[in-house]
């Protein structure tokens, strides 16, 4: 069975530790990829700091800078601050003592033109390549963001799939939104999916609302998952402890935990 997790509130702190000792839940921290953060290592171990105070849940990851974070653009001085950042994020999750830091694919799916795909493929599979040994004890996985199919990101992660710390993030959510035909993106990812995002929309807007709450069938996210995902992390991405809880007793509800 997998371990799923919740999103830490710093502030709440006591309310998330009950909540995940509650349900068995991990933490996937969220403070970490605004820039401004990560401008200040003072900050980033100050917040670490007030986290590991604590004791924590077994299993941690993080979510990754992912503003404007293009490794495949043309311009020399964007690429440069994107693996900057990412460096700055992934060491943030070393600090922290996560197992995973997650980034997202970032393409414009508007832009369909081969040249692109070509040129967003190999920028990042050149990059990944170069960054992933590097970081050999923390898990990186790459996450559907507004990607209109799952071929960009099941191309990258097959070109990447030699490298033990790679993995794909599936946003669950995302595909119900952005995509079309949820059973293809499932199939198509399933071989490399390590961590799951998942949350309720209304099938038009990214809500982030709590799950059960929206337009999501959940009866089929369940098969989903129990065929092809048990051996995967699943973060319940709404923020507050409220929307988690009401997330944990849905779930619960339906025997996904």
């Amino acid at each position: 069975m997998s371990k799923f997790l919740i999103i830490p509130q710093l502030k709440k702190i006591d309310e998330s530790l009950k909540l995940a000792e509650e349900y068995g839940f991990g933490f996937e921290f969220n403070d970490f990829f605004c820039p401004d953060v990560l401008d200040s290592k003072e900050r980033v171990k100050e917040i670490a700091d007030s986290y590991k105070a604590h004791k924590l849940p077994e299993t941690l990851t993080c979510h990754g800078d992912f503003f404007d974070v293009l490794v495949f653009s043309s311009d020399r001085l964007i690429r440069e601050t994107s693996e900057m950042r990412i460096r700055q994020s992934i060491e943030a999750a070393l600090e922290v003592g996560t197992e995973a830091v997650i980034f997202h694919t970032n393409h414009n799916p508007f832009f369909t033109a081969q040249s692109y795909v070509d040129n967003w493929l190999n920028c990042n599979f050149t990059f990944w390549s170069r960054i992933l040994p590097e970081f050999p004890k923390i898990n990186i996985y790459i996450e559907n963001m507004c990607d209109s199919s799952p071929d960009m990101l099941a191309a990258l992660a097959e070109k990447l799939s030699d490298f033990p710390n790679f993995g794909v993030c599936f946003d669950y959510a995302h595909a119900c939104v952005f995509g079309s035909d949820i059973e293809r993106w499932v199939t198509v990812l399933a071989p490399y999916v390590k961590h799951l995002h998942i949350n309720d929309n209304d099938l038009k807007s990214d809500l982030h609302l709590a799950i059960g709450e929206g337009k999501i069938d959940w009866t089929l996210f369940k098969e989903h998952y129990f065929k092809y995902f048990t051996e995967a992390t699943v973060l319940i991405e709404t923020s507050s402890v409220e929307n988690q809880r009401r997330s944990a007793e849905f779930l619960s509800k339906i025997r996904v935990i």
